[in-house]
């Protein structure tokens, strides 16, 4: 059982469930081995014993689903270097990685869904309402700047968790 916040609406068809809400709309589909349905303020999952575990993780997707349309995900990263500045540019859905340790092509990140990504100096910031998304997106951008062919205990150069 998930209470559904002011200002979201949720819709169900089948098994797609739908969270429209001021920081945008997220959908999944889940097994049919349960059911969902709504009842007043609330999104109920329901099924067997068996499926107990289950259950818990559909309650989970659910609440990240109405957290997020809700009041969005944000992540703050930072870029670190030694020698060789790296730069991000944004084009649609990818992330260039330019100059990477001295690198002349640049390397390639894929932006997932509706996320958005934001890069001014070293400091970049990873939104939106969908956290899998989000997390998939900041896996993606750390994934392609992993070093290669390199003492990585030397070149400590690459993207990191921002202290907040």
């Amino acid at each position: 059982m998930v209470v559904i916040p002011e200002g979201v609406t949720v819709e169900i068809r089948g098994m797609n469930v739908t969270a429209k809400g001021p920081k945008g709309s997220v959908s999944k589909k889940f097994s049919p081995i349960i059911s969902i349905e709504k009842k007043g303020n609330e999104v109920v999952a329901s099924g067997s014993e068996k499926e107990k575990a289950y259950l818990g993780t559909v309650n989970s997707l659910l609440a990240n689903m109405l957290t997020g349309v809700s009041q969005g995900y944000s992540h703050s990263l930072k870029i670190l270097y030694a020698h060789f500045p790296a730069t991000l540019d944004i084009k649609a859905s990818t992330i260039l990685v330019k100059n990477f340790l001295g690198e002349k092509h640049p390397r390639k990140a894929r932006i997932i869904g509706a996320t958005k990504v934001e890069a001014k100096a070293q400091s970049v910031t990873v939104s939106g309402p969908d956290k899998e998304a989000v997390g998939q997106t900041i896996a993606n951008l750390k994934a392609s700047m992993k070093i290669r062919k390199k003492d990585c205990r030397v070149f400590q150069d690459g993207i990191y968790e921002a202290a907040e």
